[in-house]
């Protein structure tokens, strides 16, 4: 009997073991948290991925639960797409989809109870004045002059708050804590805020909306987290986040833990960033196959499979790092080379004729992947006329050259040896067809007098071809690291977009949206699953077949 794979191991999975053993807890119950204020990317599948995947392994619990404290930003188009990507990821949630609104109500009493314990107060400084009062790194904060009202005047003004009888910006509900902290995050935090924004579960119910530190804690606590799982940007709100626990009534006293968040080289991981190459119209949605978005990654053709193995391989650490482009599309190459169906495509055709072929259409049986015969097989129709790829043909060239020259051979892809005798080319000099022999007893096999052809190039018939829309889909940004630059906009890769009019098989008249090929010799590629259909074929390359931005960085 084999022995199941080792389960990845890092400080995470350590403190759940140790806290198992100890008799801490008994079960594992962790939880995503997004914000439905923009479509999850890359960094979030390694959250989705570390949440879920405990859940899985410990035989525990995730919650999927919407942090919706901020309707301004936040729209039900998020919330529909976060739960497809998690889908799509392969992970499911325990029970109903939560919402942090759904602890409005609950938050607060919670709130009441604070300013009731002299813990909170109703401040009416201006957000720039609070700004100001804070202090910095280096010099403490200043208490505000309403920070002494007393318990009765307090709950009267969150009333009013509560009530709409405040303006927006005019007054906000703040933890009492220390204005002299040296973590500013403790130095007096907004608690509630005042919007008029109609929520989308909610409604027109409420015009206090609580802020981030004082929901996410409180929901974790009402849901019975064990491990609270964050990155490390919030490591010094965890103090807050225990403060709260600490001084409300709550049975339930979860523990945060941080880890380092993804950063990724030629991506930007901003959501404000990514809303505006979106507003902007920089890239063509959320879902643009340039963006580091899931929805972007899976309509240029990669799979679930290949991110979930990227985050395994890159591991959870309390170290930060940048992540190489190349360990993503290694990823995505290991899956594709092992499962995607090879066809065939030219993606700048140039006519062959070949002369002494009588008329008419051969079929050739290939198979769909050449180290897998479970794949089975397509029929090939070749004729006479064929287009190549016009990078595979040169008048002349140099012993390094093994495709197609003039006066010499190259094997066309599961058929035949050919021999290039002369060109035709337009007024302009550019060659319009290339007129060849072939040798119809290579089929399958080298010339009978043992001359050796060493090049192979792929091919189309020209009768059956079909044309497709091509779309050459690179890194959107010029630089490794453009959040550090002065303007991120400025270092848009300007062929992060190549289009080409193409030709492709006759096979891939119904291809499937998302499913991936290998077009041989060119990349993989999957058709688009927003605008390809059987009257017009557009393909977007996934990745290439090897990584050539290691060779223009060297």
């Amino acid at each position: 009997m084999s022995e199941a794979p080792a389960r990845p191991t890092n400080f995470i999975r350590q403190i759940i073991d140790e806290d198992l053993a100890s008799g801490k807890h008994t079960s594992v119950h962790t939880r995503f948290p997004p914000e439905p204020n923009g479509y999850l990317h890359i960094g979030h599948a390694k959250s989705i991925c570390l949440n879920f995947g405990i859940a899985q392994d410990y035989q525990g619990e995730c919650n999927l639960r919407f942090d919706d404290t901020n309707p301004v930003k936040e729209d039900m188009e998020f919330v529909d797409s976060i739960k497809r990507d998690v889908e799509w990821l392969g992970f499911c949630w325990s029970g109903d989809v939560r919402y942090s609104s759904d602890y409005f109500d609950q938050l607060y009493q919670y709130a009441v109870e604070l300013i009731n314990k002299g813990l909170a107060y109703v401040d009416e400084l201006s957000a720039e004045q609070i700004r100001e009062y804070r202090g910095t790194l280096t010099a403490p904060g200043k208490e505000s002059p309403y920070r002494h009202r007393s318990v009765a005047e307090n709950l009267a003004l969150f009333n009013k708050m509560r009530d709409g009888e405040f303006a927006e910006g005019a007054a906000c509900l703040r933890a009492k804590i220390d204005m002299a902290s040296p973590f500013i995050v403790m130095r007096d935090p907004v608690l509630y805020r005042i919007k008029f924004a109609e929520h989308h579960q909610t409604g027109n119910k409420w015009c206090i909306y609580p802020m981030y530190d004082f929901t996410h804690c409180i929901s974790d606590a009402l849901e019975g987290i064990t491990h609270s799982l964050c990155t490390l940007e919030f490591q010094d709100n965890r103090r807050l986040y225990d403060w709260v626990l600490e001084n409300i009534t709550i049975p339930c006293h979860p523990r945060q833990y941080e880890f380092s968040r993804l950063n990724l080289e030629y991506a930007i991981m901003s959501k404000r960033k990514l809303s505006q190459l979106v507003t902007e119209q920089i890239v063509h949605g959320w879902d643009d196959p340039r963006m580091p978005t899931i929805s972007g990654l899976r309509r240029r053709g990669y799979t679930a499979a290949a991110i979930r193995e990227f985050c395994l391989r890159i591991g959870v650490t309390k170290q930060d790092n940048n992540v190489e482009m190349a360990a993503l599309e290694s990823c995505i190459r290991d899956d594709l080379n092992e499962h995607a169906p090879r066809a065939m495509a030219v993606l700048d055709p140039v006519k062959i004729v070949i002369e002494n072929m009588p008329d008419g259409t051969e079929i050739l049986t290939v198979p769909n992947h050449p180290n897998k015969a479970e794949m089975g097989s397509r029929s090939l129709p070749f004729s006479r006329e064929i287009y190549i790829d016009r990078a595979d043909f040169r008048e002349e060239a140099n012993k390094q050259y093994k495709r197609l020259v003039l006066g010499k051979e190259v094997r066309l892809r599961h058929a035949y040896v050919i021999r290039a005798e002369r060109v035709e080319k337009d007024a302009a000099g550019e060659i319009t067809t290339i007129f060849c022999s072939y040798d119809p007893a290579t089929l399958g096999k080298d010339p009978a007098d043992g001359r050796k052809v060493k090049g192979v190039i792929h091919w189309v018939s020209a009768a059956d071809a079909l044309p497709a829309e091509i779309r050459l889909y690179d890194r959107l940004f010029s630089v490794a690291n453009p959040a550090a630059a002065d303007d991120f906009l400025a270092t848009i890769n300007p062929d992060s977009l190549v289009i080409k009019q193409g030709l492709v098989e006759p096979s891939l008249a119904n291809a499937p949206a998302e499913q991936a090929y290998q077009f041989e010799r060119e990349g993989y590629f999957c058709a688009d699953s927003r605008d390809s259909s059987t009257d017009r074929l557009v393909f977007n390359r996934t990745v290439g077949l090897r990584d050539t931005w290691a060779k223009t960085e060297a």
